[in-house]
């Protein structure tokens, strides 16, 4: 079998790429046996200054950046674009335009996802850029999902504990039962399932930590890029 080569990129954080390395490379294993691992080429930016644009809202420069990232994986002979970071789709089409491999979508994995499971109506916990614009959740609801994100309060914790903690390598109990809160009055408002929609997220809670199906982009995304590697 060929198995055609992936380009990961990612830096953003490098918590949630090491994450994606492991989920990629397992998933393959688990398929192959033996000694197989995935053949992939990886670009991993200095988050720091990712960080200072979103803050700044200079979503162009972000997008030129990655951008250039991209076309340095396809010239190191990547078959398939991995962007493994939730926010950062907001400067997708930038990296699609810059490629002529194809970029698989976190939001469009997702929602196929979401749909499979037979659920209609699906909470969105992620950073602020993600829950609050609408590059994320329009995509979603472009496959026919009603998203539901947390009120004020809620969705200041979520983006807090993302960029306090979860991108520092801390994980806090504390942290974990405040998110489990945040979902359970995401279900009161009627959401039959909830998106973590940010891969550090998956650091902190999975399906043992809430009552509804819990749908892991940065699982459902790996999967998806090693579906595309092995077809």
């Amino acid at each position: 079998m060929t198995m055609r080569k992936m380009g990961l990129l990612g830096g953003m954080s490098w918590e949630s790429t090491a994450l994606y390395y492991r989920l990629v490379n397992e998933e393959v294993r688990d398929r192959l046996g033996g000694f197989h691992s995935a053949r992939l080429v990886l670009a991993s930016v200095d988050f720091a200054e990712i960080v200072k644009l979103q803050v700044a809202g200079d979503w162009a420069t972000a997008g030129t950046r990655l951008a250039e990232e991209a076309r340095s994986l396809e010239a190191a002979g990547a078959e398939c674009l991995v962007l493994c970071t939730n926010t950062m789709h907001k400067v997708a089409d930038a990296i699609e335009a810059a490629v002529d491999v194809p970029l698989l979508h976190l939001a469009d994995v997702t929602a196929e996802a979401v749909r499979r499971a037979g659920v209609d109506r699906v909470a969105l916990l992620g950073t602020r850029f993600t829950m609050e614009q609408p590059f994320y959740a329009d995509r979603l609801r472009g496959h026919g999902l009603d998203v539901l994100v947390p009120e004020a309060d809620d969705l200041t914790l979520v983006h807090d504990v993302i960029y306090d903690e979860l991108v520092l390598g801390v994980v806090r109990e504390e942290s974990r039962a405040a998110y489990a809160d945040v979902v359970r009055r995401l279900v009161d408002r009627g959401a039959a399932g909830v998106i973590l929609g940010c891969t550090e997220i998956e650091l902190l809670i999975g399906p043992d930590d809430v009552d509804v199906p819990v749908f892991a982009t940065t699982q459902l995304h790996a999967r998806a890029a090693v579906d595309f590697a092995l077809a």
